[in-house]
């Protein structure tokens, strides 16, 4: 079952066998279409578009409303509106966290407490945090499923000298997995440190508003992963944070006053959203969040988990296949239907008989499915799932340097949207089999030893 639909659902691609075939996207882990919903919103405010904030033409003044609607919807959608905090609206989750991570009142001493299942989004801003500002990382690690416990969490900040910030991942790009945030923010909290939650995997598949990320500090996520591909994504927060110092961005929009010698800063949130605003990307966002909303939260997880369990369950039963995270007694109600893979070994001096990018070049050029392999920006994690070695991840990196990725470990990654169905899981699950155990490819695959690529050739 379809709960909606999306812009390119029906579109088709060729194959290398002469067929043109149904394209059936399982990158939504990395972006999604839009609703068709979103699409028609973006259309219809389009004669409209205008610079927001002080114009007195008619389409500034509609403009603007739409903007600042758009803002209170998503503090809503965060389970804030009757709160003191902002929303601002940024490019995406990572410019959402890099904000934060200048914006953040930090002093030399002071620790962020993070993980290793982070995206790089979430890994970055601070290590540049530390270096910059001389604070101190404190990193939870994972056990060999790519999970921690709370009660790692809780150590690393009892632990931890003056921690400032617990910044974690509300659900992880690679396995899934779903970390129990309740009581980790609980916690923090109870120690005296912030949270904040990148949220970009979580907000299009869980009710922020009701679910465990909703007591954090801060939550970030992006449009992008939303069915509202338009270039816009947020930042929730204390007013406090924004309400005095420079913002990252400085420009026109974020003041009040400028002299040759002197600036006066704006009110947040308007501070920290220097230059003309993505007013299309905010509309659109929130025509998803209504979609949302119209779909029902109840039938979106129902959807999810369904899938999640019909994924996981068929990827188990393919010859050769390895889930990353994997565990027999799984609860798949605690994963999204997100699934990286190797096929056969990886680590101990073997890539394994079937390199990802292959196995990612022959589900598009022969079965037009479209998937992500690699390491999925999270670089840090994948290396513990792996199991690499500290000599194979050496060996690697020396590779990469020199310009050679044909031998870069990683992983296949199939992840549902809201428009999957179990008829595209089974399709998917079929073709990888073909891929694995089938005859051979029909053409001969070229590698661009540059990019780690596979390319058919005719």
């Amino acid at each position: 079952m379809t709960l909606a639909r999306l812009v390119g659902d029906e579109l088709t691609v060729p194959c290398i066998d002469g067929t043109d075939r149904v394209y059936l996207g399982l990158d939504a882990g990395a972006s999604t279409a839009a609703f068709e919903s979103v699409a028609a919103r973006v259309q219809e405010f389009l004669p409209w578009y205008s610079s927001v904030h002080r114009g007195a033409g008619r389409k500034s003044q509609v403009a603007t409303q739409a903007y600042e609607d758009a803002r209170e919807a998503m503090l809503e959608f965060a389970g804030r509106g009757d709160s003191d905090d902002v929303a601002i609206f940024c490019r995406n989750t990572t410019e959402a966290i890099n904000i934060l991570a200048y914006r953040l009142d930090v002093e030399p001493g002071d620790t962020i407490v993070t993980t290793v299942a982070e995206h790089h989004a979430n890994l970055l801003p601070w290590q540049r945090l530390a270096h910059e500002r001389g604070v101190t990382i404190r990193y939870v690690e994972c056990d060999e499923r790519g999970e921690f416990a709370a009660e790692d969490v809780a150590e690393a900040i009892e632990t931890a000298d003056r921690p400032r910030l617990l910044a974690i991942t509300g659900a992880t790009n690679v396995t899934g997995w779903m970390p129990p945030l309740a009581g980790i923010i609980d916690h923090a909290h109870r120690h005296g440190a912030e949270v904040l939650v990148d949220a970009a995997q979580l907000a299009p598949h869980r009710p922020l508003a009701t679910s465990g990320a909703a007591a954090a500090d801060y939550l970030a996520w992006s449009g992008h992963k939303m069915y509202a591909p338009f270039g816009t994504g947020v930042l929730i927060g204390p007013r406090r944070t924004f309400e005095t110092g420079t913002p990252l961005l400085v420009g026109g929009g974020a003041v009040n006053l400028v002299d040759l010698d002197e600036v006066l800063w704006t009110d947040p949130p308007e501070r920290d959203e220097a230059g003309s605003p993505n007013v299309l990307g905010a509309v659109a966002l929130h025509a998803a969040v209504d979609e949302f909303a119209r779909i029902g939260w109840d039938a979106i997880v129902a959807h999810e988990e369904a899938l999640a369990t019909r994924l996981r369950v068929g990827l188990r039963d393919l010859a050769g296949v390895r889930v990353l995270g994997e565990v027999p007694d799984r609860d798949d109600r605690d994963y999204l239907a997100v699934s990286s893979f190797v096929i056969g070994t990886v680590g101990s001096g073997s890539a394994g008989p079937l390199p990802h990018p292959l196995v990612a070049a022959r589900l598009s050029a022969e079965h037009a499915i479209g998937v992500r392999h690699g390491c999925f920006c999270a670089h840090p994690y994948l290396v513990r799932l792996l199991g690499l070695s500290n000599e194979e991840t050496a060996r690697y990196r020396h590779d990469i340097v020199v310009g050679d990725r044909r031998n870069i470990p990683g992983a296949v990654r199939a992840s549902v949207s809201i428009s999957t169905t179990e008829a595209d899981v089974d399709r998917f699950l079929d073709a990888l089999d073909q891929v694995i155990s089938g005859p051979e490819a029909p053409v001969r695959y070229q590698q661009d030893p540059t990019t780690g690529d596979y390319w058919p050739v005719p």
